[in-house]
C-alpha cells in the first residue's frame, strides 16, 4: 500500500469497501467510542467550557482577519531571535525549501515529530528523491511508516490497527528500518513501546537534522509550540543541530494569553487530559554552542491554499481548526469508513472541509468530501472552536453542485459543468422557477394531492439509485395552503400574499 494519497477514489467508492472491512470497523468503534467518552468526562470538569470556546472562536477570527499583520510581526520575531523564516506559496516551494536546507547540512537522515503540513505537501516523498532519510519518532506515525501505510486519523494516525497487527508490522519491518524488533515480541501495549523506544533511540542520538511542525506560533515573541503526549518530539526539538519547522500560516496567535486559552481547550478535546504531558517551547537557537536545543531554526511559513480558503466568508472557519480530532470521533460515518476513505491526510469532518478548500473540488474525491456527511452537526457541538461543519459542508456542496474545475480554452478560462450533476442542476433550476411562482406552486400542489394514489413507491432512471433503500414521503391529500384555508374560515393565504404563513406554504 503506498504511503500518500495520490490517485485515491471518490469518497463512495473507498468508503463502500472500507465498510466491508469488519475488523477495520471494530477497530475504529472502540477506539473513537473509548476516547469520546473521556473527552466528555474531561470537558465536564471545566465550569466555563463554553466560555473557553467562545474566547477561542473569537480569537482565531480577529487573528485571521488580520493574518498579514500577525504573519509579519511573526517573522520579526523569529529573526530577533535568531532564526530564519522562509515563506512558500505551495508544496511545491516548501518541499524545495526544507530539501535544499537539509542539503547544505551535509546529512542524509532527519528525524520528524509528527507533522500534519509535512504530510500534506508530501515531504517525506520529496526528501526521499534527493537521498535523504525521514524518521517519523510519533508512535502511532511509526506504525504508519513501518507498514507502508497511510494515516487515518488526525490524532492517532494508526487508530485502524489493533495489538495484534502492529506487532506484526513491528517484527516484520523494524530491520528495515533500523534496530530490529525483539525476538518473540508479543502485542503487550508495554512490549511494543519497549521495541519502539529502542529502536528509535539510536535515531535521537544520531540525527543531526530535526524537523517538525508546529500547533501554535506566537506572534509577539516568536515562539514556537509543540504538544504531545510521549517525549518523542522533544528529543527531535532538543538533540538536532539543525531544526527546521513547517507551520500553516493559520497557526499563528497573538500573543501568551491567547495561547494559554488553547492550551486549556485542545488537550482536553483531543487526548481528555487536562494538560499535555510535553509542552515544547522555543524561541529562535541557542545562545551558546553547548546550550540545549538547535543552533539553527529555520520555520517555513506554508500558504498552499490557506489564503484562497480564508478569501471566503464561510468557508474560513476551516482555519479555526487546532487539529484536536473531537469530531473525528463523534461523527458516525468516520467510524465506519475510517479515515482513508477520505484520501486526505486530514480525514473526518474538518477534512470534509479543508481539504477541498486547500485543494479545490475539481478532483473526483475533494469534490465527492463535501458530500461524506450526514450534517447531525455533532461536529460542531464538540469543536473547541466553534467551527460550523456543516454550515461549511453546505457551501461546499453549493460550489460542486454549480459547476466543476475551471478549465482553459485559448485565452479564456472557463467553468466546466460537474460531471454526474447536470440532473441535480436541472432540478434545483425547476425548484427555483417554481418557488418564485407561487401561483404555479399552487397548482402543482393540488395537481399531485389529487393524483397521489397514481404515484409510485420507487422513482424510475436515475432516481432508483436514491429510492433503492428509501421510501418515498406519501403526498398528503391537500396542500397546507389548502388546508389553512379550509380551517381557517376562509381567510385569504393564497399566492400574492405577503404573510409569514405564505411564506411558509411556498417553503
Amino acid at each position: 500500500m503506498s504511503g500518500t494519497f495520490v490517485g485515491m477514489p471518490a469518497f463512495p467508492v473507498a468508503a463502500r469497501e472500507a465498510v466491508q472491512d469488519a475488523t477495520l470497523r471494530r477497530n475504529l468503534r472502540h477506539a473513537t467510542r473509548t476516547i469520546r467518552e473521556r473527552r466528555a468526562r474531561a470537558v465536564a470538569e471545566l465550569s466555563d467550557w463554553a466560555q473557553l470556546r467562545e474566547a477561542g472562536r473569537r480569537i482565531k477570527d480577529q487573528t485571521l482577519r488580520h493574518l498579514d499583520h500577525y504573519l509579519m510581526q511573526l517573522e520579526e520575531s523569529v529573526t530577533a531571535a535568531g532564526g530564519t523564516v522562509h515563506w512558500a506559496a505551495d508544496a511545491a516551494e516548501a518541499n524545495r525549501i526544507v530539501t535544499d536546507l537539509v542539503a547544505a547540512t551535509g546529512h542524509r537522515e532527519v528525524v520528524k515529530v509528527k507533522s500534519m503540513a509535512t504530510q500534506e505537501i508530501g515531504l517525506n516523498e520529496a526528501l526521499a528523491a534527493e537521498g535523504v532519510r525521514a524518521y517519523e519518532t510519533d508512535l502511532a506515525e511509526l506504525i504508519v511508516q513501518l507498514g507502508d501505510d497511510r494515516p487515518s486519523h488526525i490524532l492517532v494516525p494508526a487508530i485502524h490497527r489493533n495489538r495484534g497487527e502492529i506487532r506484526d508490522v513491528f517484527a516484520r519491518r523494524m530491520g528495515d528500518w533500523g534496530r530490529p524488533a525483539p525476538d518473540g515480541l508479543t502485542d503487550a501495549p508495554a512490549e511494543l513501546a519497549e521495541a519502539a523506544r529502542l529502536h528509535l533511540r539510536e535515531k535521537f542520538l544520531r540525527a543531526r537534522v530535526g524537523i517538525s511542525g508546529a500547533n501554535f506560533m506566537v506572534a509577539e515573541t516568536g515562539t514556537m509550540v509543540v504538544v504531545e503526549s510521549e517525549g518523542n518530539g522533544r528529543m527531535c526539538l532538543t538533540l538536532p543541530q539543525t531544526l527546521i519547522s513547517v507551520v500553516g500560516i493559520e497557526k499563528v496567535v497573538p500573543t501568551w494569553r491567547d495561547l494559554e486559552v488553547f492550551l486549556q481547550t485542545l488537550p482536553r478535546s483531543s487526548t481528555a487530559e487536562r494538560m499535555n504531558p510535553y509542552t515544547s517551547m522555543w524561541t529562535g537557537t541557542a545562545r551558546t554552542s553547548d546550550g540545549d536545543g538547535p543552533h539553527t531554526f529555520h520555520l517555513v511559513l506554508l500558504d498552499n491554499g490557506r489564503t484562497d480558503t480564508l478569501a471566503d466568508e464561510v468557508g474560513r472557519q476551516a482555519l479555526r481548526c487546532i487539529r484536536c480530532s473531537a469530531c473525528l470521533n463523534v461523527c458516525p460515518v468516520y467510524e465506519r469508513a475510517g479515515g482513508h476513505a477520505y484520501g486526505s491526510v486530514y480525514p473526518g469532518p474538518i477534512g470534509a472541509i479543508l481539504s477541498p478548500q486547500l485543494r479545490g473540488t475539481g478532483s473526483a474525491v475533494d469534490a465527492s468530501l463535501p458530500f461524506a456527511s450526514s450534517l447531525c452537526g455533532a461536529c460542531y457541538d464538540v469543536c473547541p472552536v466553534a467551527i460550523d461543519i456543516p454550515e461549511v459542508l453546505v457551501r461546499l456542496r453549493e460550489r460542486v453542485v454549480e459547476g466543476g474545475p475551471a478549465v482553459r480554452r485559448g485565452t479564456r478560462v472557463v467553468l466546466r459543468p460537474a460531471r454526474g450533476h447536470a440532473a441535480e442542476r436541472a432540478a434545483m433550476r425547476a425548484a427555483r422557477w417554481a418557488f418564485t411562482r407561487p401561483t404555479a406552486l399552487a397548482a402543482g400542489q393540488r395537481l399531485a394531492s389529487r393524483t397521489r394514489r397514481l404515484h409510485p413507491r420507487r422513482l424510475p432512471g436515475p432516481g432508483r439509485a436514491w429510492t433503492a433503500g428509501r421510501d418515498l414521503p406519501p403526498v398528503p391529500p391537500e396542500s397546507f395552503r389548502d388546508w389553512w384555508r379550509r380551517t381557517s374560515g376562509g381567510r385569504d393565504t393564497g399566492p400574492g400574499t405577503t404573510g409569514s404563513t405564505d411564506r411558509g406554504a411556498t417553503t
